[in-house]
């Protein structure tokens, strides 16, 4: 099964095969940023996985919570962020759930920096919550 995610004007796209090794809620302050939410989401593929990308892109290279170097690559027209690599998962690429547009996409079996989550966010009942990035999801 192939899966394309996209940016909302649709010039940058990555295409995967399958489904994704690991779906991650993500609670720290720099996704919040990201996204303009109170969280963000995020399908890791390994990049063997990834079939795909095509579009122009701009990158934004930035330290994450934990301090480790993290990689966005956001649409040069629109200014979505598709996918993202991170110096934690060097062998995968991180995609923006939402991309997919696709109700029926696996939930966040993870939800990780619950210590700085909105107090008003919910996680799902079957999901591990982490304090910090969770290195053991």
């Amino acid at each position: 099964m192939s899966r394309t995610a996209q940016c909302s004007c649709g010039q940058l796209s990555v295409t995967v095969e399958g489904d994704p090794e690991l779906v991650v809620l993500c609670n720290c302050t720099e996704c919040q940023r990201r996204t303009g939410s109170a969280f963000g989401i995020g399908a890791y593929f390994k990049h063997e996985r990834v079939t795909d990308i095509s579009g122009e892109q701009t990158i934004f290279q930035r330290s994450s919570d934990s301090g480790r170097q993290a990689e966005a690559h956001f649409c040069s027209v629109c200014g979505t962020t598709v996918y993202w690599q991170l110096e934690m998962w060097p062998d995968r690429y991180g995609m923006a759930v939402g991309c997919f547009a696709d109700p029926n996409f696996p939930q966040p079996r993870a939800s990780v920096w619950s210590a700085t989550k909105h107090e008003w966010v919910r996680t799902p009942e079957d999901c591990r919550e982490f304090e910090d990035q969770g290195s053991r999801a």
